[in-house]
C-alpha cells in the first residue's frame, strides 16, 4: 500500500507501507522519483530522472507542507 498524502505540481508525495522507519516521503512525478528524509531534517535521499530545478521545487513543496507531511506519517505508520 502507497497511500498519497499530496499532490502538487505535478507532484504524487506518498509513502511505502512496512518500509524502513526513519521519516521520510516519497515522490513521483512523469520524469522521474525522489525520496527526501524528513528528519532529523528534511534532505535529499535519492533521485531518479529529476533534473536541480524539479528536485529544488520538490524541496520547496515539502518544507511549505512538512507539518502535515509528518502528521500524515505518524498517522499511517502508528496508528
Amino acid at each position: 500500500m502507497a497511500p498519497t498524502v499530496l499532490r502538487e505540481e505535478g507532484y504524487r508525495f506518498f509513502f511505502f507501507s512496512r518500509e524502513e522507519a526513519r521519516m521520510h516521503v516519497h515522490v513521483s512525478h512523469s520524469a522521474g522519483e525522489a525520496k527526501f528524509w524528513l528528519e532529523p531534517a528534511i534532505d535529499l535521499a535519492t533521485s531518479t530522472g529529476l533534473n536541480a530545478r524539479q528536485l529544488k521545487s520538490i524541496e520547496s513543496i515539502v518544507y511549505r507542507h512538512q507539518e502535515s507531511i509528518r502528521n500524515a506519517w505518524l498517522s499511517h505508520f502508528r496508528s
